[in-house]
């Protein structure tokens, strides 16, 4: 099965440094009007469920960050080659 984001692992991560539970991220972005459940949080870290744009957005609110940290090597402000290629290959 082709990986359906590229952002999953770095809302782990984030989630994780913060020490805050699947539950407890998916209850902050409940208060900010998005409906998630625990289990799509889970869907979308395993990077099982696409994330669109605007979810994108709210995730990094819920977290504390900017969009860009949820892009894979976003630590030197730009976006990897890396990720463009496997946001290419998802769409496949």
């Amino acid at each position: 099965m082709p990986q359906q984001n590229i952002i999953g692992p770095q809302v782990r991560r984030l989630r994780v440094e913060e020490g805050i539970s699947q539950d407890a991220l998916a209850a902050k972005c409940q208060r900010i009007g998005w409906a998630l459940a625990r289990g799509t949080l889970a869907k979308i870290e395993a990077r099982v469920r696409l994330v669109n744009d605007a979810e994108v957005l709210l995730l990094s609110v819920a977290l504390g960050v900017t969009p860009e940290k949820l892009f894979p090597d976003s630590k030197r402000g730009k976006i990897s080659r890396q990720a463009i290629d496997a946001a290419r290959h998802s769409s496949d």
